[in-house]
Formats: C-alpha cells, structure tokens, sequence
C-alpha cells in the first residue's frame, strides 16, 4: 500500500493519501481546500487515480478540500451522514466500508468532539484515522458543535481503545509534530483518557479547558457544509493562459509542445549562462536572455504583456527563476518542464 502523511501548516491539520499499489486506486482522508494544488500533483507524480475523499468530521479551523477534489478529479466525497452536508456523493454510517482496491476502511461512529465524526479502520486494525476524537496524548474539544464528554469518552474507549494495541492511530491533528501512535500507547499514556481516568475525570478535564474558539470557525463551518464548496460554486484559481500543472515540489510547468504551439503567445526567457550559449544547445529565436544569477537585478527587462515561460537546459535553474518572477508579483509564468533537453528529445523544432 502506498501511504503518505501531509501536513498544512496553517491549521496543523493532517491530510492522509492512501493507495493501492497494484490498482493505483487511491483516497484522501481530511483534505484541505488550499492544499489542492499540491495533493493533486501527488497524485499525478504517483500516477494514481483518486477515487474518494473521505472527512472525518465537520471540521472548524480549515475548509475541506472534498469538493474541489470532486470538480476536478471526478472522485466521490464521502462524510457522515448526519452531517447533513450538501454535495457528498456517499453519506457514511457506522459499519459501512469504503473500498479501494484490495484495501478496506470500515466506518466507525466517534461522537463527541462533534455528533458527525468517524473514526477510519484500515484493514481490519492496522491503522485508525481518528480524526479529532482520539490525538496524540489528547482529545478533541468538546464545548461547541455538539460535542458531548461522556459521548467523546465512551466513543474513544468503545470504538477505538478495542482496536489492536499495535493499530496506529492517525489524528486529524496535532500541534506539536507528533506524526502517530498506537492504540497501546495511548491507552497507558493518554493524560486525558487513557490508563486509569474514569469518565468523570476525562468530563472534568474537558470541561474546564476554556479554550478560544476556532479564528476560522464562521467561515469553516458554512463551507463545509457545502463539502467545501464556495458559495459562488465556481472553481477558484484555475490558470487559464495555458495548461500549466503545479508539481508536488510547487513549480508551475508547462509542456515544451505546447509552447512550440504557442510561440507568439508568450515570452521565452532563457537563463543559461553567457558560456552556455555557444555550446552545442541551440539557442531559441525570439528568446529573451538573462542569466539567472542576474535576474533579480534585471527583472524589467522581462516584457510585460504575456505569460512567460523559463529555459535552461534541465529545467532546475529554469524553475528558480519561476520562482523569483512569481515572488516579484509575475502570476501567469511556467517552467518549461524537463527544459532544453526535453524539447530536443521530443524532436520539437527549435525556431
């Protein structure tokens, strides 16, 4: 099984990417809407196919990625049911399984932190995605959004704290760079819940955590209920100068046919060195030329006007310099991918 554990750092959430390796068939667990771009050239880089999303609860503090992932993968989103969000293909209830290829996540209702999590069981035990009902040496908070103590205890140790000791459990969460446990673990070390605190003393300690609410609460919550839809129902940030992709690294690229296709539709700036001209490499007709030690220095000497593209012989000094254009307020800009070399072994003319 492929397995991949991704973090946005804005709301310490964890997003889990996992695949089967002989079907490619692949799901993401608590996607985060801004995190698109990046989870989306995973899945490209991996060569997988999404098949589902799956949120372990109505989150608070970011907006699920789900339905993003459903305009532009055509995946399915899954939550609980009693949610009640709009535009999720399959509402969850405790004991169904979502499948994807040889692999199995039985549901588990965990109420408590919120009446609509669940906990994810992977393969009858290996691993449990938890959500925010069980985290690493804590609990999630109980005092808005339904939540309930004495549900959130009796969830942890009815439906989790009964997987195999050895299952690893995968929070939705965690604020100090833990990445997992086990359930064993968490059973003798929980200070909240686990070894030996009884319900009143898991209730009394959640209830006196007078914690701030969520900054993002009014926008993460009315969002996701919509499975993380705008409110405008329109996809945002799609590039329309050019089929550019976003790689899991972060470059934008694009395609050296298609900029052969479209020549006098952009500028070609080429960041070879001096030297590197003269070499066997041919240089392009048209091409702007600074060198990429220079071009911060020279960066209004880049014409205005079009979508530029960036060269050089491998594509790496070529993504720098992307990278330096889009940090100085450049938006429609792309790495030719796989640079000079590429467009030469695809035999594409150089005029």
């Amino acid at each position: 099984m492929i397995y991949r554990q991704l973090q946005d750092r804005d709301s310490s959430t964890w997003t889990y990417l996992l695949a089967d390796a002989d079907t490619a068939e692949a799901v993401l667990i608590d996607p985060v809407f801004e995190q698109h771009a990046r989870d989306t050239a995973l899945l490209r880089e991996l060569d997988l196919t999404l098949v589902a999303t799956l949120d372990t609860h109505c989150h608070a503090d970011h907006v699920t990625g789900a339905w993003l992932h459903q305009q532009t993968s055509g995946c399915t989103v899954s939550a609980a049911a009693v949610i009640g969000a709009a535009n999720v293909d399959r509402p969850l209830r405790h004991g169904d399984v979502v499948r994807f290829g040889r692999h199995a996540l039985e549901v588990r209702a965990t109420p408590g932190h919120t009446d609509g999590c669940l906990t994810y069981v992977l393969d009858g035990g290996v691993m449990a995605f938890t959500g925010d009902a069980l985290l690493i040496r804590g609990a999630g908070r109980t005092d808005f959004q339904q939540g309930d103590a004495k549900t959130l205890y009796r969830s942890i140790h009815e439906q989790i704290f009964t997987l195999p000791d050895s299952c690893r459990v995968c929070p939705g969460h965690d604020y100090n760079g833990r990445t997992w446990s086990t359930v064993g673990e968490e059973k003798r070390h929980n200070q909240r819940v686990g070894g030996l605190a009884r319900e009143r003393d898991f209730v009394g300690y959640m209830e006196n955590m007078a914690l701030p609410h969520p900054r993002k609460l009014d926008i993460a919550l009315p969002a996701n209920l919509r499975s993380g839809a705008p409110e405008d129902g329109q996809v945002p940030g799609e590039i329309t100068w050019g089929p550019v992709t976003v790689s899991y690294a972060g470059v934008h690229e694009i395609s050296p046919a298609w900029v052969v296709a479209n020549r006098s539709a952009v500028t070609v700036l080429d960041v070879r060195d001096e030297a590197e001209l003269v070499d066997r490499l041919p240089t392009l007709s048209g091409a702007v030329h600074i060198p990429l030690p220079e071009l911060r220095a020279r960066l209004d000497e880049v014409p205005a006007g079009k979508p530029v593209v960036t060269l050089c012989p491998g594509g790496r000094r070529s993504a720098m310099a992307a990278a330096i254009l889009r940090a100085s307020g450049r938006e429609e800009v792309a790495n030719v991918q796989g640079g000079l070399l590429q467009w030469l072994h695809e035999g594409l003319p150089v005029i």
